[in-house]
């Protein structure tokens, strides 16, 4: 299993900045997919774990005092995981959704987005969720239980959770290599990650049609968890110090994915 060590209060990253709460050196156990980029990847140049996610939680270990621990786990099992309490918290550009929040608890959001069309930049058969239903040879590809596929379901096709134009995968990243092949043609990205494959690969992919929906992502903990507070505390001061906008410039506007 992928783990890797963030330890907190670092100086070096936030010289001179109060911590939102001081949790004495606490070790905080974070588990992730690895396969949602920009967000959380194993970057393709060097194989290590990074992304937006991994930024955003180093700085929250070092605000909170606290030494971060990352682990990693598929999409599937992650949110029975942490509701157990084998991890302190997940991240993997997780919605916020009240049917999660019987299960676990969230985080104040640390990001909205828009769900968007990710498809081939060379498709012509469709252009928008209503073409893409009335093209019947096009094939969707998703992770159960995701928010992109219950867009998929109940926003494009029929309502059908069985239809068989939906093909599931256990990452993102391997519905969008799907999509890259030709064994789909359609993937339901959240606009922050479509843009970063699209930028990175311009040849490649492009997005289509209007937004889908907004929604908005959380860091997710077990029912009581007494580290939404102080992580609550330091999403806010990096909201308002410009921390987020700054690491939103990195990931979504100056990182290029695999170039």
């Amino acid at each position: 299993m992928f783990k890797k060590i963030l330890m907190g209060a670092v100086a070096s990253m936030i010289a001179g900045a109060a911590f939102a709460a001081d949790l004495g050196g606490r070790e905080i156990v974070v588990v992730t997919e690895n396969a949602y980029p920009p967000l959380q990847f194993m970057d393709p140049k060097t194989g290590n774990a990074i992304g937006w996610e991994y930024d955003a939680i180093a700085e929250i270990g070092a605000r909170i005092n606290a030494t971060i621990v990352i682990e990693n786990t598929s999409w599937d099992a992650m949110i029975p995981a942490v509701s157990e309490g084998q991890y302190d918290v997940g991240m993997t550009g997780i919605t916020i959704r009240d049917d999660r929040k019987e299960k676990v608890d969230f985080s104040d959001s640390y990001m909205t987005s828009q769900m968007f069309m990710l498809v081939r930049a060379d498709e012509d058969n469709f252009s928008d969720g209503p073409s893409f239903a009335a093209y019947e040879d096009g094939l969707v590809g998703a992770q159960a239980g995701t928010t992109p596929f219950y867009v998929a379901v109940y926003d494009m096709l029929d309502a059908d959770e069985a239809n068989p134009r939906i093909k599931l995968f256990e990452t993102f990243g391997a519905s969008v290599q799907a999509l890259r092949s030709g064994d789909v043609d359609v993937v339901l990205t959240d606009g922050t990650a479509g843009n970063g494959y699209v930028k990175a690969n311009p040849d490649t992919f492009k997005l289509v049609g209007d937004p889908m929906g907004t929604e908005d992502f959380g860091f997710i903990f077990p029912k009581g968890s007494d580290l939404v507070a102080p992580i609550n505390e330091a999403i806010a001061a990096m909201q308002a110090d410009g921390t987020i906008e700054a690491m939103n410039v990195k990931w979504f506007l100056e990182y290029e994915l695999g170039q």
